[in-house]
Order: C-alpha cells, then structure tokens, then sequence
C-alpha cells in the first residue's frame, strides 16, 4: 500500500511517539511504505504499538511483514535526519497521485500536446542510440531504420507510439518513469557535458521530466513496453490515472516482443476515444507539432486504390454458349486498405546553409507551410549567435489581411516557434514581433529558449528580448532590400497591403523611427499619382525651405482642393498628402526627418521662410479694423481673426491652433465610438479665421466696417463667410440645417426675379425674405419694398464704397 500523503509536515515526527525504552529506528522502503524496523524489546512497553498510539496528531499502526516487526504511519512524515547542533532536518515529502493530478490538468492548456511530448521523447530515443552507437556500434544490431511509427486504433480506443530507439532496462524504467521530474534526456547531457570528448551535436529535446506524463491528458491507462539493447530482457510499465502506484514486469508474450526501442499504449478515455483514435487527426497533430523532427514519422491511414479485377460478363439475347460458359471481362474498381504513410515529408529549410537552398525551395516551404498560394514578396533566411543562438526563416506575405482587424490583433498566429524541430506554440502577444510587425511570417527555431514547464509559453527574460531585437532588425533590412530593389512593383505591393503596419510603428516604437522612417511612402502635390519616399522629398527641396510641409485630410481629392495648399503651390513647395486615418498620428509621432521639422499647414503660425515683412505690416495696419470687426460679430465662434500668409484665391480660411486639433483629427475623435466630449470641446475651441486681403469679399467688407458697421447684410455676409470656410476648410458645421437656410436666404437675394419669374407666388416669397431681414435689424427700418435686386448692389452712391 502507498503510503497517504500530503498532509502537514512540520508537525509530523518520531519524537511525538509515547516514551519507551532506547530503541534504534531503521528506515526502509516496501511497496512504496514507510516502514520503521524496531527490535523486539520494543514490544514489551505495555504493547504500544499493539493497541496504536498518537503523537503529534498522527497515528501509528503495527505491522508484521516478513516475520518482522514494523511502525506505519497513516498520515505523511517528513522524513527526519538528526545533524549536528544547528537542529533537525526533513525530506518533503507529496502525495503521487495528487501531483500526477497537477501535472496532468494544470501544466497543459490543450490535450493535444500530449503526442507532441511523447514524439518527443521517442526523437530523444533515437538520437541517444545515434550517439551512443559511434562508439557502440553493435548497439543498432539488426533491429532496422531508426523510425517512429504511431497506430490509432478506433475500434479498441487505442493509440500505439512505437520507436526503435535505445529503450530502457528495468532500472532506467523506474528511474525515469517512476520518478516524477525527473529527465533522462537531462542526465544524458550532463553525462556528456561531463565527458569532454564528447563534442558531437545532438538534437535532445526532453529538459523537464514531465512530459511523459501528458500522456494521462487523453489516457486512463499508459502501458510502456522497453527492449534496451543492453539487455536480454524485455520490461514493461503500467500504470492507470489517480493513481500513486505502478506495475513493472517481464514480457513473456512471444508475440509482444520487440527486437530494440520502447513501444507506448494509450488506452484513451471515454471521452477522448473519438477525437483521438482518429487517424486524420493524428496525422494532423505530428504535421502541426512535429512536422521537423530528425527521424521518419509513420502514421496508420486509410488508403485507396484502383485495382483490376475480372467479372463475368452476362451473355446478348439470342446468344448462347456451345459450353455452357459465361465469358469474363476484366474491370477496374476501388478498394480501401491500411498502410503506413509518411507525415512528415517537409524538412526544416531553416537548418540548412542559406546558400544551398534554391528560391523554388524557400516558396514551396513558405506555402506548405503557411498554407499560402502566393508567392512571398520577400524573405530572408539568417542565424544569429553568440549570446543567444537560433536561425530562423522569415516572408513578406504576397496579400494583406482581409480587414483592418489584424492590424490592432497581434495574435495572428504567423510566426511559428520551433525548440530543436518540435513546435511550441504561434500564439504570441507581442513577445516575438511588435504589434506593427504581425504581418511578418516564418519560423524561429532555438535552443536556448526560456519556456515554462509545459513548453507552451515563452517566459519573459533578456534571452527573449535579444532575440526579439534580433527578429525586428533582420525584418527591416529585408524590407530595405526590397525598397531599394529595381522591380519598384514589389515594394508598391508591400505598401498598398503593409503600410499602415509600418505606419502605426511611427507610433509604438519611437525606438526605431531611424528604421521606419525611410520606408514610409506619401502622394504629394507634386506627385499626385506616385507614391514618394521622404528621402525624394528633403532631395527636392528649396534652398529655402526649412520644413516639411503636410495636410491631413480624408482624401486626396479634397488634399487636392483645399484652401490651405494655394500659397505653397504658388511658391512652387511639396506638400504631403495625408489621406489615410493614422497618417497625421504618425507623422506627429516622427516629429523631424532628416533635422527637417513637420509642419501641418492647417494650423496658425505658418512660416513659408520667405515673407515681406514690410507687405505684411502694411496689410496689418490696413485691415486690423476689419479684424477686429469680422471677430466682434462672430463673438466665440473664433479665437481670433487675422491676415492670411497662405490663401491666394480664397477670400477666408479657418485654421486650427498651435496645439489643437486640425479639422481632420477632429473628425476622426468625432468617429470613435467612445470618444470624450468634454476633451472634443476643449481641443476643438481654438480656430482662427484667416482673411485673404487681395479677395474682393474681402474688400467689400473692409469697406462695411468702416462706412457702415451695422449693416444687417454686412453681418450676414460675415456669418455666411465663416460657415463657407468651416466646411472648405474641413470641419463640420454645428448645425446644417441653419446653415442651409441662411444659403437658401442669400440666393433668394441674387436670383429673385432675375429670369422674369411669374408674379404667383411672389408676396409670399417677398414676405418670407422681408421676415428674415427684419429679424436681423435693430429697428425694423427694412421694409419689402426696400428689397434690392442684384444689378442694383453695386451703384455709385454705394455707401460700401471708400
């Protein structure tokens, strides 16, 4: 019997026995017990140990094994080793079928990797005897190929994992498998280690010692049968789940013999005999899991044929056989059979010198292994060493993603982890690859990475980020190549599919802005159909300009149109267009390229690096009445009103301050589902309008507020004026409805009866236009009849005019 386990340990101790006469304790091990020999004197101490005694809150029970007197303990002891002065000392001690339980149900987050562990293991079994038989070579024998061969059995809820790899003699079977956390495959390289002649390279992958026990994942019953070449016989181990204990014994079954290697059985669970005894699934999971590994894998599939077969054929009407005979025709037909296949046919590209492998390879392998049809754009194949070690392969997909989803998602499931061939998981957060970089695929095979116990998850340490840093620049250089590449096309594809990717790095990793900026592509004013690189843009530059000039908007026909552009395009200055979402939020991010500071031309302060001061100070002092006007009947709609450096056919335009938004990055925070009102107003409250002083509106204006300043039509030219130049300069009015009467107003005014219109209808009309004037005078002076048509505005008594 084991022994029950898992109970307190401190309190628990041979000093809390009853006091008895000097007696000496023997620790033993049968069956798994604790067992404490005592001499026979013992017995004479009024039979303690007959009726049970307790001590400590434990209970001990006598026990007569053997002709011979022992002491068991029901609940768990911490062994007890007297030292010197500095006190006592204890063994811990577990309960082995509630550990079993946490290895089992908390190691592992999917069942599946139990096949992977134990190809695993049977890898390291092959490539132990593959060492061992340089310098023991009759240790191969005749058992045939070093091969692993895995047999789903549907009707028995089987799965049979047979190697012919170094096996185990009855020793190694309770050391490995009897001892939990405990690795062979680590034993063995530390024996090798050890050994400095041994230099030879070695796959081994096992380091932990537990997963073997995956195996009671999906199985409630592991047989384990072991022929090591060291030995004549052949051992076998069982063992069931929830439970502590094991049975090893000696294969007498003639049938069941194996010439070398270790076979294992899985007796699956009632509720995983469907999913696991399917042979297309197993297949599967040694594609997904252990596509790599150095040796053969056979899996047992259903297979089909066409074979020839000869039937008889019935005779015509009318016709008969002299004999009697039926005459036969030869037909084909399908049959199904079972047979061994091999899963593992693709070989890992990546452990091959870069310079032997063909173009054609490094496709093919990216679409087997990616399940692509297209080509890559791009890929480069590398190994690093030193301080951290792997090699890895790496692809520039041939299409983007489908939606925008994948950009904010980093789990994209492309980069695929390998620790010596054996796949470990494509389901990272960021620990390989930034999130800018997710559209990267390929594989990373290493040796030294930190991974948990169930060799599912990275863990996070310098090691990691080394090799990520490593990952990052590899990427990188290959886009550069492609950048600079004479076929411009795959470098124009990369960015239609990747370039907001590369963009939103501009904002996540300002640590490499010196890599990301380059690589950035813009239409321009002076490219309105090919995309330009900021290096064309510095290179074509006035000797003048000390900026790089840019408007945001939501496309490139209104970047085309837009107010802001007209001095620069004059004075012959580039302007980048930036047309999509994440554009201004990047090139903000960047801040200079270059020591060339970016500029946003829709905001205040506007410096062209050529201007006339003394122009300028004369325009000031010529129009600082209107200014001050235009801003007194527009109250807080603006935070000022000031002369224009930039219109020169506009009459007016409305630019965002310094720090505020610009029209179009309050459009975009307008957008967001979630977005913060209160921080939308205090963003948004700086806009000044700015007045072109060459504009005829312009004048007529500056003429109205000096000869006459309350003039209800001068006003409304003024609201009507600011309303044109919110929406021309990108942002949305308050209110569209009221801005569509005050248009329907003023064109009542132009085009009233201009073409000769019938008089039906006409005092309605008038008097609808004569309400709204008289709404907007102080003291109702304007009557009907003072309705002015449009051939009149303009007289020689014009009280607008200097």
């Amino acid at each position: 019997m084991a022994p029950v386990l898992g109970r307190s340990l401190a309190a628990a101790s041979l000093v809390s026995l009853p006091s008895v006469k000097p007696f000496s304790v023997k620790h033993s091990n049968i069956n798994n017990s604790k067992i404490f020999n005592l001499r026979s004197a013992f017995l004479h101490q009024n039979n303690v140990l007959g009726r049970g005694c307790s001590g400590a809150g434990l209970k001990w029970k006598l026990d007569r094994r053997y002709n011979r007197i022992a002491v068991r303990c029901e609940a768990a002891v911490a062994e007890k080793e007297t030292t010197d002065d500095s006190g006592e000392k204890y063994e811990y001690q577990a309960e082995v079928s509630r550990l079993l339980d946490l290895i089992v149900h908390s190691l592992y987050s999917h069942k599946e990797v139990f096949l992977r562990e134990l190809v695993s293991n049977a890898s390291d079994a092959l490539d132990k005897l593959r060492f061992l038989s340089v310098t023991e070579p009759s240790l191969l024998g005749d058992a045939g190929e070093l091969e692993i061969r895995i047999k789903p059995d549907q009707d028995n809820g089987t799965i049979t994992i047979t190697d012919t790899g170094v096996g185990m003699t009855k020793e190694e079977l309770i050391d490995c498998l009897g001892t939990i956390a405990q690795s062979g495959t680590s034993k063995f390289l530390k024996a090798l280690k050890e050994n400095k002649d041994a230099g030879a390279d070695n796959g081994l992958i096992g380091q932990f010692g537990v997963g073997f026990y995956s195996a009671f994942l999906v199985a409630e019953k592991v047989v384990v049968s072991t022929k090591s070449p060291r030995s004549d016989k052949q051992y076998v181990w069982e063992a069931v789940a929830d439970s502590s204990s094991y049975v090893i014994k000696e294969e007498t079954d003639p049938e069941k013999l194996l010439r070398r290697g270790t076979q294992i059985t899985l007796y699956l669970k009632e509720d995983d005999k469907y999913e696991f005894s399917d042979p297309l699934k197993i297949q599967n999971l040694v594609k997904n899991y252990s596509q790599f590994v150095s040796f053969p894998i056979y899996t047992w599939v259903e297979k089909s044929r066409t074979v020839e077969v000869e039937e008889e054929e019935e005779p015509k009407e009318g016709e008969e056989n002299a004999e009697g005979e039926k005459k036969k025709k030869k037909t084909t037909k399908t049959e199904k059979y079972w047979d061994w296949e091999l899963a593992n046919e693709t070989k890992p590209i990546w452990m091959r010198n870069a310079k032997e492998v063909e173009k054609e390879d490094y496709q093919e392998f990216y679409k087997k292994t990616f399940n692509e049809f297209l080509d890559p754009l791009a890929y480069t194949h590398f190994t690093t060493e030193g301080e951290v070690e792997f090699r890895s392969v790496l692809y520039i997909p041939g299409m983007g993603p489908l939606n925008n989803e994948d950009v904010i998602n980093p789990k994209t499931k492309n980069i695929r982890l390998y620790v010596k061939r054996v796949f470990i998981s494509d389901d990272f957060d960021g620990e390989l690859f930034p999130r800018y970089l997710s559209f990267v695929k390929g594989v990373v095979d290493s040796d030294d990475l930190p991974l948990n116990v169930s060799r599912e998850i990275l863990q996070e340490s310098r090691i990691v980020r080394i090799m990520r840093k490593r990952l990052v620049r590899k990427t990188f250089d290959m886009i550069q190549d492609l950048s600079e590449s004479e076929n411009k096309e795959d470098y124009k594809k990369l960015w239609e599919n990747f370039g907001r990717f590369l963009k939103l790095g501009c904002i996540e990793d300002s640590g490499n802005h010196k890599r990301i900026t380059p690589l950035l592509r813009f239409f321009t004013s002076k490219s309105e159909e090919e995309l330009r690189s900021l290096d064309d843009y510095v290179e074509n530059m006035g000797e003048n300009q000390k900026a790089i000039y840019y408007l945001a908007t939501d496309s490139l026909k209104s970047a085309k149109s837009a107010p802001f552009l007209e001095k620069l395009v004059q004075k012959d200055i580039e302007v980048l267009y930036l047309v999509e979402p994440i554009d201004e939020v990047a090139i903000q991010n960047l801040q200079t390229y270059k020591e060339k500071k970016f500029v946003d031309i829709s905001k205040e302060d506007l410096e062209l690096g050529d201007e006339d001061e003394v122009k300028e100070r004369e325009a000031k002092q010529e129009y600082n009445v209107l200014c001050d006007w235009i801003k007194q009947q527009l109250g807080d709609k603006v935070a000022k009103v000031q002369i224009s450096k930039r219109l020169s056919s506009s009459p007016c335009v409305l630019v965002s301050g310094k720090f505020g938004w610009s029209a179009n990055m309050e459009r975009l925070m307008k957008a967001q589902a979630l977005g913060d009102t209160s921080s939308l107003e205090f963003m948004r409250g700086r806009r000044i309008l700015e007045v072109n002083p060459d504009h005829p509106i312009v004048k007529d204006l500056n003429a109205a507020c000096k000869n006459a300043p309350d003039s209800s039509d001068a006003k409304r030219v003024v609201d009507l004026l600011y309303d044109t130049a919110l929406i021309s300069s990108g942002f949305s009015p308050d209110s569209p409805a009221e801005l569509g009467n005050k248009i329907y107003d003023m064109m009542a005014m132009a085009v009233g009866g201009r073409w000769g219109r019938s008089d039906e209808g006409d005092t309605e009309a008038s008097a609808s236009v004569s309400d709204t004037k008289e709404a907007d005078t102080n003291a109702g002076e304007v009557s009907e009849a003072e309705i002015v048509e449009p051939s009149e505005v303009r007289t020689e008594s014009d009280p607008w005019q200097d």
